[in-house]
């Protein structure tokens, strides 16, 4: 390369093959083989390769790792019943030589401990569906360290709340009356703040709820009511199918995970995503309801 070339290289925030093999000290064919198999950042553009310079430095920094941490992929943030079913399906094909594991915090928690690097991702939901790119772009924007950060689609969820089978068919508005017990989400849990937004469209607070417990989780949620010790608590249509409970339904949710842009391109990444629209895992997205899997992968910008 030139002294031209190279200063244009420097500058240019992509840069062709012909510069990104100099910048990366590789032969141009070796870099389109990294290229099509999507093992390096790259974008095809009108036939031509295009490689971000930016992300090739953290793609630089995260093969400087040797591999330390592209072995493990930890998930924080919402509960889902179908990204579980996801994380248990890939565990048995890694066996040994690599971990993924789930951790439901709740949307808030699992930004911030992204934020604070403890994990690889952050499952999150905040609002309805047709705000959710402007909603959660802004959410993420709030913590140090997200200008690295990418966000993809997952699915679009359907929101409600679970209800115990004898009350089936019950209005919020009755279901906000205090002879019926709420097990609640804590503050930060997009659950908890979906039925928030719900409660404030119909004239009425989460105050007015007669809240008796507070659940952890969605699962713990399904827990509570299984164990009669609330009536009904904010979640998803496919954890209350999953469970034999009534579902009350409000609206759609966008649900997307947050991520280093390095993490995108780690093959354990892929391959949640490859496992995610596996038939087996559609299938159950179809047999549990509440699930638009369409947009799966898709990139979303912040």
């Amino acid at each position: 390369m030139s002294a031209t070339d190279s200063g244009a290289a420097l500058e240019s925030p992509c840069l062709t093959a012909k510069q990104a093999a100099a910048y990366l000290h590789l032969n141009e064919k070796k870099l389109y083989e990294l290229a099509n198999s999507r093992e390096i950042p790259a974008a095809r553009i009108g036939g031509k390769w295009l490689f971000p310079r930016q992300l090739l430095d953290d793609w630089l920094l995260e093969q400087a790792h040797g591999g330390l941490f592209t072995d493990r992929l930890l998930i924080a943030g919402s509960d889902d019943p179908l990204l579980a079913a996801a994380v248990d399906a890939l565990a048995p094909d890694l066996g040994a030589q690599a971990l993924v594991a789930y951790s439901a915090t709740g949307t808030l928690p699992g930004v911030e401990q992204l934020a604070r690097r403890r994990v690889e991702l952050s499952l999150l939901h905040w609002g309805d569906a047709q705000h959710s790119l402007a909603q959660h772009a802004t959410l993420l924007r709030g913590y140090p360290g997200h200008a690295r950060w990418t966000l993809v689609r997952l699915a679009l969820r359907e929101q409600g709340v679970l209800l115990r089978p004898s009350f089936a068919g019950q209005p919020l508005e009755r279901l906000a009356g205090q002879e019926v017990r709420w097990a609640m989400r804590r503050a930060g849990s997009g659950s908890q703040h979906f039925l928030a937004s719900a409660l404030t469209d119909r004239g009425l607070r989460a105050e007015d709820c007669n809240a008796v417990t507070t659940a952890r989780s969605e699962r713990d949620a399904v827990a509570l009511l299984a164990r009669d010790e609330a009536d009904c608590a904010p979640g998803s249509r496919a954890a209350a199918t999953e469970a034999g409970l009534a579902f009350l339904a409000l609206g759609w949710a966008a649900l997307d995970v947050a991520l280093p842009r390095e993490v995108f391109f780690r093959h354990l990444f892929q391959q949640l995503l490859a496992r995610l629209g596996a038939p087996d895992l559609r299938h159950l997205a179809a047999r549990l309801g509440g699930y638009d899997l369409t947009s799966l992968g898709h990139v979303l910008p912040l």
